[in-house]
């Protein structure tokens, strides 16, 4: 029976630790080396690989034993079995043959217990570690782009080590312990080479190591994140293992369980060594923790990492089978629909974003600042470039060093690792902008996450078209296909939808691409040229948006929004205010992201109404308009653009302080706040009552423009800054203000897991802390266990949550899920952009024990927090919150079965005629 057939029935049992079984032997210098390697330079000790061809006796007794307490799979002692870690024992030039012998051996051992119980099929596992090498991440102080290996170099050493495991009759390759994704990447690029050219595909199996207890490997990834990076290998099983004991990383377990599309394995440490380095746990004591695993059917293979032995691993078959029947394995989930991108974090791309922002200053031909930087090796500058792009709120940085006078494929490659090791740069996914295709190329062996390239299309015929996608498939990429072919670019309607039709029929049918990594750009062109043709340019280009998102199903659409005034050159706020109508009617037709400058400052509702009707006119191609801009245009250019934003800049100074406060926070303004906060002091009768009267008024404008297509993330970004800043001036005040006695209650804050944003949640512990609230704030990126752990220490009178991003909303499921599991029931509010009173009622409400209530903005705080905390209202309120739940329930449903209805009518109308 094979292992893909066999999996499907039960859960299968791995072997532990090769390394602690081999401790136990006490082994010396001399039973490494034995007589041929006697010359060998160097210590030897330690080197446990080389012991298949100098006592393979003992490797075989390790195998026999774990084959005899009940494993399925055996691992081959091949973990450091290639040139790059081998170089330490001066055994570079023995690869091949340790690879070969560890494989006859295990393979061997296996067969002999196959044919003793042969309805019990045993494995091998061919295991390929990580190397002792970081391909993503620098370790040189002084030159933070350096790497002591390259991707190419793991390509080849892993080729090696691979294609000698497949020789060696192994049934599974598995790519273990990883703690950088990029060598992982290079092991299973090697990986399927090997297999393609031996025409032998076995299964691959991942199993990632998690650095500490926030969740991510040592070079930085989420657990999300890693997923995204592998999501384009046809992954037979992920799991975790080495890392904790088994109770620390069961967490870890549950959120890869929930997530990955594939078969899932665990093989924990036997708990966490004392300060001696050994491990204290015993095997039943493992066991009880690892049986979690299998009773909340999280895993399909358990086995043992370091501190493991055969008796550990003797504990499983009453584990996995009780009883003559054999426990549940664990349900894949189906592959996920949505574009998913990651770099040290995920994104994910769904119609309900809003709109992907890319920044686009760090592109040599777009920015001339950018290009001095990079001319003149200021990289320190550069690097500032690619965060400030992101503080303005980039959620994708767009990178291109296409110059002639540049060395373009050192000069990315070498950036790139520069921003590899900036965190809060290294967080969000990058987007590859070259023509060159060797830059690209280049550029995705340097990138441990799943990026966007930029682009490919078929100017130069299906055939390379289709060779540059199939190899973006093997790197794990999006792609973003230009609307080219071989008869030029389409400028046109007609042509835009003709060419990209053409494109997603090859991508999906022939080359095997997902759609969800398909971005069309059909061509932001200028218009306002003076040249008629180009008046339906921006207008054509929405449509096919429309078109596309209409009849390719699954696919995203960008562009290059900066093209599409490129006429107006030098006019800032005319080049701006085109970009914001063009925005807002091109994403009510589909655009979901754009390479863009994220520090606009010119706001759709800031166009002063002629001007905006002139925009709109050209752009939605309404009437021939463009020349009558042009001539506005010019004569703003004259003087009067600097009237009118001297208008807008300075005319807001003359009104009263709410209205100036009003205005500086909507946009975003920071320079005068203080000494209008100062003055607003004196007219209010208190620092809270500033923060719950004009600066909430205008977060909430600010809210509700978001959320109507208005503004766009790096507005709001700003907005958050100049509000976080006001409180931060306001804060000695609130303290003094400060009620004294008994406190009125006590709440835990937490911003979810996945989500960074706090601005709103330090607002609410403001004005709690102000109305004598005790406020536990444990920060932002809190995972549920985390959030559970504060509770149950704290023991508040509620919980409070908060989440900006739409991603929140599942991860507030799961932690009120969480909070349910633990025995907690007391009151959950919740709050934040993505939030509403209608998911709140159907989706989280539903789930949890207690009650959940959902609060429009910071404002509300004081009056839930006051009702929870009166003894005499508190039922009353919590019933009448339950019952508008309900009633929305029932409301939401009924609306559903009247769809339902309807369709159904119209199906039954059709067939009628």
């Amino acid at each position: 029976m094979l292992l893909s057939e066999i999996i499907k029935e039960r859960i299968l049992i791995l072997d532990g630790a090769m390394g602690t079984m081999i401790q136990s032997y006490h082994l010396e210098e001399q039973d490494y080396r034995g007589e041929r390697f006697k010359e060998l330079p160097g210590q030897q000790k330690g080197n446990n690989d080389l012991l298949v061809l100098t006592n393979p006796d003992i490797i075989a007794d390790i195998h026999r034993r774990y084959l005899e307490v009940g494993a399925d799979i055996i691992e081959t002692n091949t973990f450091n079995s290639q040139r790059i870690s081998m170089t330490d024992y001066h055994c570079e030039s023995y690869c091949r043959e340790l690879n070969l012998a560890a494989a006859r051996l295990a393979r061997r051992l296996a067969d002999e217990y196959t044919l003793k119980t042969p309805d019990k099929p045993r494995f091998v596992a061919g295991s390929v570690g990580p190397t002792n090498k970081t391909c993503s991440m620098g370790v040189y102080v002084d030159d933070p782009a350096r790497r002591d290996v390259t991707f190419d170099n793991l390509v080849k050493a892993y080729k090696e080590q691979i294609t000698a495991l497949i020789e060696g009759g192994v049934d599974a390759i598995l790519v273990e312990t990883i703690f950088d994704t990029l060598n992982a990447k290079a092991a299973v690029f090697a990986a399927e080479q090997c297999m393609d050219s031996m025409r032998k595909y076995l299964p691959i199996m991942l199993s990632v190591t998690i650095a500490d207890k926030t969740g991510r490997t040592l070079s930085g990834q989420t657990i999300d994140a890693f997923l995204a990076s592998v999501s384009h290998i046809n992954v037979f099983s992920i799991g975790l293992n080495c890392s904790f004991g088994a109770s620390d990383m069961k967490p870890f377990l549950k959120e890869l369980a929930a997530k990955a599309p594939c078969y899932i394995s665990a093989y924990p440490n036997a708990g966490l060594p004392n300060t001696l380095g050994q491990y204290d746990q015993t095997p039943e004591e493992m066991a009880k923790e690892v049986r979690t695993f299998i009773d909340e059917g999280l895993v399909n293979i358990i086995g043992g990492c370091c501190g493991t032995t055969d008796a550990f691993i003797a504990q499983y078959p009453h584990l996995v089978c009780r009883d003559g029947v054999y426990r549940k394995p664990h349900v894949p989930f189906p592959p996920e629909k949505n574009l998913t991108l990651s770099g040290l974090d995920v994104l994910e791309i769904k119609k309900e974003n809003n709109f992907i922002n890319v920044g686009e200053r760090c592109n040599v031909a777009g920015s001339r600042k950018f290009l001095r930087l990079i001319q003149e090796k200021k990289y320190d500058e550069a690097v500032e470039i690619a965060r400030k792009q992101i503080e303005d709120g980039a959620q994708i940085l767009d990178i291109n060093m296409d110059d002639g006078l540049l060395a373009t494929c050192d000069e990315m490659v070498h950036f790139i690792n520069l921003l590899s090791g900036e965190p809060e740069i290294a967080r969000v996914p990058f987007m590859i902008d070259s023509s060159d295709w060797s830059v690209i190329s280049a550029a995705l062996k340097c990138i441990q996450g799943k990026c966007i390239v930029n682009s490919i299309s078929l100017k130069e015929g299906e055939a390379l078209f289709m060779d540059h996608a199939r190899e973006l498939c093997r790197y794990g990429a999006a792609v973003v296909v230009m609307a080219f072919d071989e008869k030029g670019q389409a400028d046109t309607y007609e042509r835009r939808i003709e060419i990209c039709q053409r494109a997603y029929r090859l991508l999906t049918e022939k080359v095997g691409m997902a759609p969800h990594d398909i971005i069309f750009d059909p061509n932001v062109l200028a218009i306002c040229t003076g040249m008629p043709e180009h008046d339906s340019y921006a207008w054509d280009f929405i449509r096919a948006t429309h078109w596309i998102h209409q009849n390719l199903p699954g696919v995203h659409v960008s562009g290059g929004i900066s093209n599409l005034s490129f006429s107006f050159r030098g006019n800032n706020f005319v080049r701006e205010a085109m970009h914001a109508v063009f925005l807002y009617h091109a994403i009510k037709h589909g655009l979901d992201m754009g390479i863009v400058n994220p520090s606009v400052t010119v706001k759709y509702d800031d166009i002063p109404a002629p001007l905006l009707e002139l925009l709109e006119d050209v752009i939605l191609n309404r009437k021939s308009s463009s020349g009558k801009l042009i001539e506005e245009a010019t004569k703003m250019q004259n003087g009067e653009i600097q009237r009118t934003v001297s208008s807008m800049s300075d005319s807001w100074r003359s009104k009263i302080v709410e209205q100036r406060l009003r205005y500086a926070l909507v946009n975003g303004v920071n320079e005068y706040i203080e000494e209008d906060l100062t003055e607003a002091l004196s007219n209010f009768p208190s620092a809270i009552a500033i923060i719950e009267g004009p600066l909430m008024e205008a977060m909430n404008y600010v809210g509700n423009m978001f959320g109507e297509g208005k503004l766009f993330l790096p507005q709001v970004v700003k907005t958050a800054r100049t509000m976080q800043k006001a409180v931060g001036f306001l804060q000695p005040y609130i303290e003094v203000e400060k009620k004294e006695g008994n406190k009125a209650g006590k709440v835990v804050l937490a911003t979810v897991k996945g989500d960074v944003h706090d601005i709103g949640k330090n607002i609410v512990s403001v004005i709690l802390s102000c109305n004598n609230y005790e406020v536990v704030d444990i920060g932002v990126m809190c995972p549920a266990t985390d959030i559970v752990e504060a509770v149950l220490r704290e023991k508040p009178n509620f919980v409070g949550l908060s989440g900006l991003i739409t991603p929140s909303l599942d991860e507030m499921i799961h932690t009120v899920q969480t909070l349910k599991n633990s025995g907690i029931s007391i009151p959950v509010v919740l709050g934040g952009a993505t939030t509403s009173l209608l998911h709140t009622a159907l989706k989280i409400a539903p789930v949890y024990d207690g009650p959940v209530i959902w609060v429009k903005d910071a404002s509300q705080m004081v009056m839930v927090a006051a009702k929870l905390m009166n003894k005499a209202v508190c039922h009353k309120y919590i019933d009448s919150i339950k019952r508008e739940q309900c009633l929305l329930r029932e409301e939401y449903e009924s609306k559903q079965d009247k769809i339902v209805s309807f369709d159904e009518a119209r199906r039954n109308k059709l067939h009628l005629f």
